[in-house]
């Protein structure tokens, strides 16, 4: 027995004394340390992670190998041959195979392992822009992503409509830290790219919160459910916490406007005995006006808005033709002498006054080896001050034509009172302003652990976004009486004469002039469970589950904002249309990667959602890729189907709009919702989700460490897609259920969502990118990227409603087609030239916008400007607008002042590149109009009212109308 103890002895320290204690620090390529990878000695279960100082301590064999592994990171392994120190450095981002977040719900893979296509930026190439705000530093860095800034569109100012692969905003899915962020309140009802949908506000996010983004472009809905259509945005947070800065930045525009100034703060801390970790950012901003109006054309204003033909129809009421003629004389002299005092006509439109404050915090806490929690959280509060089209003192001129009042100069005449007046005390009209208040806010908290292999992910996340609406220095031009009262002065219950006093004049001159017409709440509420488990070398597994509510709100506005026909230039929302909205959605998905052989493997998932409000969808996916040639080419592609909910905005939202229509001047028309009696009544459907098809194909080439190129092919097929339909006018009889809407509640006409068309959208995507070409003593880097629309059409005919197909009307004009399929530029890249020299930093970007075309209304029916006539038109567009393919360069210089100071002068769009535009002609009857100048100039004004958006029409366009703009920045290192 003492034998076998000294033996069993013996044996023990001969293996305690073969193992070596090995310690070291692990840090990135800038040598900052990095918390929590994993070191794991090869062939065994022996491994640990690195403290938050990226330090670490292991007793292995000293013949064995170390293999360091981080997400976001290079895999490295290290044979240890007796070394009692080992310290790494891991590459990230694009300097070696990103280990990537989207794209698989099983284990992560790294770029070029993925069987799908995924961009991944890097914050210093978000902040090498220059942007002020994320969205627009992703628009001059992926070719796929467009953004645009309307000119005046309400509440569409608040937020930009952006969009992937030309799908519109709603069909790409945004995810902070890999959970889902909430939508906006805001609906996009104006014409405007991305009309009758809504998104996420990225604009929100604090760019230097940001560690890097990585963009999935490929149907997701199967991984991720629905909005994934188009792609995943995964926006990572920062999570260091040694290092921070500070940054303040400055800017202004070329023509001396449109002033930014911002701070920002970002740092980090430890928790408790390097467990845990916070990193925070806090971010406020101003950025100033910038107006660009056109010049009004007096012609077109006479005739919109003054002009009285004196052959109206027999039954017209109208003044006698000497009164006529008058009035029109008369008219055309005050809309003359308007403009020449004001030669824009007061109008102010380009960029909005907006003050932001952001709040940000990422963090998490390591209960043990295995576990830990982890959490996020931010809030932003933006401020848009915009305004109105101004009203000038002759719009409405005709409407209050009589015979007793032949000039129309007393329209109105209280507003005298109301509104400043010219130099010689002249009414001169007033400039309604459209002010918003937009919070939005997420949070996240979740709890990881491994067991017996098994990675499990447990997390719950809220979020929201609010949008409250003010409207000042416009008035209520409505004529509505309060009500009469009784008293009952001899108390006998009888009415007797004079004791009834009549309702008194609640607007027109008793009208406020501020107005609060409510506004718009979205609230999400998310649970989910992933799970992930390595069954084998080659099998990986995934399977989880998401319980979401969603809760719509539309905020009622004061009695004022809508009572006759409400606040002119935006009206509120009236009770009727107002209330809570709430649905809530479970689904489950199954996800499985097989490495079928060392170079070959196969993806694939399904997934089954249930709503409350219109039931089930399945849908799969099946990703393959293939390596070669020693891992230097691959080959990729992916097959799924998709879905998207209809969005509880897009259900519920009714309400009264103003709008411009060509030639009509401002009117009001009405959207109306699909569950309310309106919609009953015109046997209007209720929505039901969009369906999708999904195919990928593309190679990847990895020359070498510095040479790299992807190209992807995609066809996106979208079924019932939802859209906000044109609006719909009066029929011809005039007698019909329509008819009787429009009658009722006193409007031009109404518009509704509806699954109205199949769609079909094919291109082409590519990056390349040739790094560390040594030049000098410095190093080059080139990057090109771009992407081309092959197809963006509609499949087959228009599915119209019973009721507007008997009008002889469609729900999906030439204008809706082209906001839908062209209103994106037709192709786009990007070539990037970065050069590193001692403590210079010098870029230079060069992003071409390839054309647009629009077809705007007004555009239609145009024979009557070359003496046709109109009942020969075919209810096509006779002309396009083309905007002409445009280069915009833009050039950064960074100097690394000390080790921690940084200056940085960006000068966007240093050649002053503005968009340009010119009509098309589309039919015998377009010639004819370009062929006449008269005729060119009537369209012209169609489309830029009159040209108050002479530069950009009414639609906006992709790179900023503002010219040339420059920005300095300063930045301290902790």
């Amino acid at each position: 027995m003492k034998k076998l103890t000294l033996i069993l002895g013996m044996l023990y320290a001969s293996i305690s004394f073969s193992q070596l204690q090995v310690t070291g620090t692990v840090t990135d390529t800038d040598g900052t340390p990095l918390p929590g990878v994993n070191i794991l000695e090869k062939g065994t279960n022996n491994g640990v992670i690195t403290d938050f100082n990226g330090t670490y301590t292991i007793e292995v064999n000293p013949e064995g190998v170390l293999v360091y592994s981080f997400v976001g990171f290079g895999s490295k392994e290290v044979p240890v041959n007796n070394q009692s120190t080992i310290n790494v450095t891991l590459s990230s981002g694009s300097e070696l195979e990103e280990v990537l977040l989207v794209g698989s719900r099983a284990l992560p893979r790294s770029n070029t392992t993925s069987s799908l296509p995924i961009d991944v930026l890097a914050s210093k190439e978000l902040a090498s822009t220059g942007q002020v705000t994320f969205d627009k530093a992703l628009q001059y860095k992926i070719p796929s992503f467009n953004t645009v800034q309307t000119p005046v569109n309400d509440a569409t100012s608040l937020l930009d409509p952006y969009e992937i692969r030309n799908m519109g905003p709603s069909r790409t899915l945004i995810l902070i830290n890999g959970k889902r962020k909430n939508l906006s309140a805001l609906l996009y009802t104006q014409t405007s790219p991305g009309r009758g949908e809504t998104g996420s506000d990225i604009s929100a996010i604090p760019t230097d919160a940001i560690k890097r983004v990585e963009i999935l472009r490929d149907g997701a809905s199967a991984q991720y459910g629905s909005d994934a259509i188009a792609g995943v945005m995964n926006i990572i947070l920062k999570d260091n916490p040694n290092e921070g800065s500070a940054t303040i930045r400055t800017g202004v525009t070329s023509e001396g406007d449109g002033e930014t100034i911002g701070i920002s703060l970002n740092n980090g801390a430890t928790i408790g005995d390097n467990k845990g970790f916070f990193n925070y950012t806090v971010d406020f901003s101003k950025v100033n006006l910038a107006n660009r109006p056109g010049t009004v054309d007096a012609d077109g204003e006479f005739n919109d808005f003054v002009f009285v033909d004196p052959n109206l129809p027999d039954g017209t009421p109208k003044p006698d033709a000497a009164n006529i003629a008058i009035g029109n004389t008369l008219g055309r002299t005050s809309v003359d002498n308007f403009l020449s005092q004001f030669p824009d006509a007061g109008n102010i439109n380009g960029s909005p006054e907006t003050s932001a404050a952001k709040f940000l915090v990422n963090g998490g806490y390591d209960i043990n080896e295995n576990t830990n929690i982890y959490m996020n959280a931010a809030y932003v509060y933006k401020k848009v001050n915009s305004f109105a089209n101004y009203r000038t003192p002759y719009w409405r001129r005709a409407e209050a034509f009589n015979p007793d009042d032949v000039d129309g100069v007393d329209f109105f005449s209280y507003l005298n009172d109301f509104f400043p007046n010219g130099s010689n005390g002249e009414y001169i009209g007033y400039l309604p302003t459209f002010e918003g208040d937009l919070n939005d806010y997420n949070a996240t908290i979740g709890f990881k652990t491994k067991k017996n292999g098994w990675n499990f992910d447990l997390s719950y996340t809220a979020g929201g976004n609010s949008q409250d609406y003010s409207v000042n220095n416009s008035h209520n031009r409505n004529s509505v009486l309060s009500p009469s009262t009784w008293v009952d002065a001899n108390d006998n219950g009888v009415v007797d004469p004079g004791e009834i006093t009549e309702g008194s004049e609640l607007y027109q001159e008793n009208s406020p002039i501020s107005f609060d017409p409510g506004g718009t709440k979205f609230t999400h509420s998310v649970g989910n469970i992933d799970i992930a488990k390595l069954i084998t070398d080659q099998i990986s597994i995934g399977v989880g589950a998401e319980f979401r509510t969603e809760t719509f709100e539309i905020i009622e506005g004061d009695l004022a904002s809508y009572d006759g026909g409400g606040a002119d230039s935006f009206a509120g929302n009236r009770p009727e249309n107002s209330g809570k909205f709430n649905r809530y959605n479970f689904g489950g998905y199954l996800d499985i990667s097989a490495d079928i052989t060392e170079d070959f493997l196969v993806n694939g998932t399904i997934r089954l959602e249930d709503y409350s409000d219109f039931g089930e969808a399945f849908v799969w996916k099946i990703s393959s890729r293939y390596k070669f040639l020693e891992d230097k080419f691959t080959v990729r592609a992916s097959l799924s189907t998709g879905f998207r909910a209809p969005t509880l905005h897009q259900i519920y939202t009714q309400r009264a709009q103003f709008s411009f229509i060509p030639g009509q001047g401002i009117q009001v028309g009405g959207l109306i919702n699909n569950v309310s009696p309106q919609a009953r009544l015109l046997s209007i459907p209720q929505l039901d989700a969009e369906e999708s098809t999904n195919f990928t194909i593309g190679f990847g080439a990895k020359i070498n460490k510095n040479i790299n190129v992807t190209v992807d092919y995609y066809n996106i097929q979208v079924d019932d897609r939802i859209v906000l339909s044109t609006e719909i006018g009066a029929t011809d009889a005039g007698n019909t259920p329509l008819d009787d809407v429009l009658q009722n509640n006193n409007l031009s006409d109404v518009s509704f969502f509806v699954n109205a068309i199949d769609t079909r959208t094919s291109g082409i995507d590519v990056v390349a990118n040739y790094r560390n070409i040594g030049i000098g003593p410095g190093k080059l880097n080139f990057s090109l990227s771009g992407n081309y629309v092959i197809q963006n059409e509609r499949d087959g005919a228009v599915n119209n409603p019973t009721l507007v197909a008997d009008a002889g009307q469609s729900v999906v004009n030439d204008t809706q087609e082209a906001l839908f399929f062209t209103s994106r530029p037709e192709f786009k890249a990007i070539l990037g030239a970065n050069y590193d020299i001692g403590k210079f930093n010098f870029s230079l970007n060069n992003t071409l916008f390839g054309p647009t075309k629009f077809r705007n209304q007004g555009l239609q029916d145009l024979e009557s400007l070359v003496g046709g006539d109109p009942a020969d038109s075919d209810g096509g567009s006779d002309l396009s607008v083309e905007f002409k393919t445009k280069i915009v360069t833009d050039l950064g210089i960074n100097y690394n002042a000390t080790d921690n100071i940084t200056v940085a002068l960006n000068i966007n769009n240093i050649l002053n590149v503005l968009p340009e535009w010119e009509f098309k002609s589309l039919t015998p009857t377009g010639d004819a109009v370009l062929n006449d100048p008269d005729a060119e100039k009537t369209a012209f004004n169609l489309i830029t009212f009159n040209g108050r958006y002479s530069q950009m029409s009414y639609d906006g366009y992709h790179f900023s109308q503002l010219g040339t703009l420059f920005n300095l920045s300063l930045n301290y290192k902790f």
